[in-house]
């Protein structure tokens, strides 16, 4: 069962990295935000949702606990810093996120219930 929940966790954060360097070469190679339709900062208030950025999440206590239990690839993923000012919607475009809609459903559910603040600006 460990080994099963490790290959799962391994490929969670490969998928995440793969979804990541996709996002990035979008961004470089348009000028533009990976999905600029989404807005990024001006999200960032109310409850914590999957729109706020990663940075955003990560600096509100309850929501980072949100992330450690829904996500916990992401917070050990070796690129955490270059994806922070992307949101959780952002990076569930890509399918090697492994983030489906149901999944950013109960992440966002999650987040919302969680009590966090509304994000610094």
């Amino acid at each position: 069962m460990r080994r099963l929940l490790l290959i799962g966790a391994l490929g969670a954060a490969f998928g995440l990295a793969v979804a990541v360097s996709a996002a990035q070469g979008q961004t470089a190679a348009s000028g533009a935000p990976a999905d600029s339709s989404a807005p990024a900062s001006a999200a960032a208030s109310g409850p914590p949702s999957v729109d706020w950025t990663i940075d955003d999440l990560l600096n509100d206590a309850p929501a980072k606990a949100v992330l450690a239990k829904d996500l916990p690839a992401l917070l050990t993923y070796d690129g955490l810093d270059q994806i922070k000012g992307m949101t959780i919607r952002q990076i569930s475009a890509f399918p090697q996120a492994n983030i489906d809609a149901a999944k950013l459903q109960t992440i966002d559910t999650d987040l919302k219930a969680s009590g966090g603040a509304a994000a610094p600006k």
